[in-house]
């Protein structure tokens, strides 16, 4: 990751979701404070991710996580799976106006997306973590991973490695749920 081109690009994503979210209300983040913590909380997933070659986010919204992990991580190619369509069309924007030629967004429903063989599946408020973690594994090759945000510790979970972190004062946890190489994944193709 070149550090300056992605603090520009960052700061050019957030101008961009800024002017979008006036008009379409890609998130109920309204100040530029509000949406820069939304951005720190989204690079959490950077150092999990790298080294991954393909990420699938599902629920895109307004680009948390997907839009700042594909500034960061310029060689890992994410689909974004967006089915409301002002949201993909942001999508589809913020990856042509920043240059993510890594980024497809895709205007699907994750039950409607047949590619099931990722390194690494995400999704971020969009789904109950538990219901995510058993949704996300079938979108994963084996030895791949499922990524959650859990804002609240949860005893319901499979085994994941938990990795804490602090945003505006709010204490956070990135969940990561190891895909086994013996559990059965439906191999699908682009």
């Amino acid at each position: 990751m070149t550090r300056g081109v992605s603090r520009e690009n960052l700061s050019r994503f957030v101008d961009l979701f800024e002017k979008w979210n006036r008009s379409i209300n890609l998130s109920a983040a309204t100040t530029r404070a509000e949406i820069l913590e939304h951005v720190e909380d989204s690079l959490q997933v950077v150092p999990v991710l790298d080294g991954r070659r393909r990420v699938l986010d599902v629920g895109s919204g307004g680009g948390f996580p997907v839009v700042v992990a594909a500034i960061c991580l310029p060689q890992v190619a994410f689909t974004s799976l967006e089915p409301i369509h002002k949201k993909h069309a942001f999508l589809r924007t913020a990856a042509r106006e920043l240059g993510l030629a890594n980024l497809e967004p895709r205007a699907e429903r994750i039950e409607d997306h047949l590619v099931r063989n990722y390194d690494a599946a995400m999704s971020r408020a969009t789904f109950d973590l538990a219901e995510w973690l058993a949704t996300g594994r079938q979108y994963v090759a084996p030895g791949g991973i499922v990524i959650g945000f859990e804002a609240v510790p949860r005893s319901d979970l499979p085994p994941v490695v938990r990795h804490p972190y602090s945003v505006a004062g709010k204490d956070r946890t990135l969940v990561v749920f190891h895909v086994e190489h013996n559990e059965s994944s439906t191999a699908g193709s682009d």
